[in-house]
Formats: structure tokens, C-alpha cells, sequence
């Protein structure tokens, strides 16, 4: 039996949140600091394209990925590209980030509910 790869994206995407999170919160602490540049996490799909599951060619005919489509960018915290933005940190944008990280983390933790359930129906059958 395959694992099933929904719980391994669903975990490195509640990760990717966290350090997300941590990211802006260290903005929203320094947002009176002089000089301090606001900082961002690269984006999720940056982290989907370093996952295991990759699509297999099967035939010839199959469209292959490109390679190059998957360059890394120094510079990381825990496993997650965190990116130096060059701005100063703006307030109310940050306080938009913790908002937009909070509804993904709960369609998260949603999808994660879900698929459980269906798992145990399939079970209990």
C-alpha cells in the first residue's frame, strides 16, 4: 500500500504557515525599529516543488517537467526560504497576512478532518 501523499502535503503546508507566521510577527515586533526591512517566506509552490511526489512518465508520448523550472534561492529558516523584502514593514499589510494565514491554516486543518473521515468510512465497511 502508497502512503498517502494528502497528509505530507497538508503537513509541510502547516509548517510553511508557521514559519510564515513567526515571519510576520517578528515584522509586526519591529515595526518602530529603525532601518529593520521587512521580510517574506517564499511562496508555497516554491516548497511543492521540492516534495517527493513528482508526475512519472509512462509513455513516450507523456509531456516531460522542465528541469529548470525548480532553481532554489539561498537563505532558509527551518527548511523554508525566508526572502529579505527591501521594504519597511507597513502595519496594516501585516495584520492582512496574519488574517490570510489564519484562514489557511483552518482550510487546512479542514482538509486534513475531512479525508480522515472518509478514511474511517472506508474502514468501518
Amino acid at each position: 500500500m502508497q502512503p498517502i501523499q494528502l497528509f505530507e502535503l497538508t503537513s509541510k503546508q502547516a509548517h510553511w504557515l508557521t514559519v510564515r507566521q513567526s515571519v510576520v510577527a517578528g515584522n509586526i515586533a519591529n515595526v518602530n525599529t529603525p532601518g529593520y526591512a521587512a521580510r517574506e517566506v517564499a511562496a508555497f509552490e516554491a516548497v511543492l516543488q521540492d516534495t517527493g511526489a513528482r508526475m512519472a512518465a509512462t509513455h513516450p508520448r507523456h509531456i516531460q517537467e522542465d528541469p529548470l523550472r525548480g532553481a532554489v534561492r539561498s537563505g532558509s529558516q527551518n527548511g523554508v526560504e525566508v526572502l529579505p523584502s527591501g521594504n519597511s514593514v507597513n502595519l496594516p499589510d501585516e495584520l492582512t497576512k496574519t488574517g490570510e494565514i489564519k484562514r489557511m491554516y483552518e482550510l487546512n486543518a479542514g482538509m486534513v478532518k475531512a479525508f480522515h473521515r472518509m478514511m474511517l468510512l472506508t474502514v468501518r465497511r
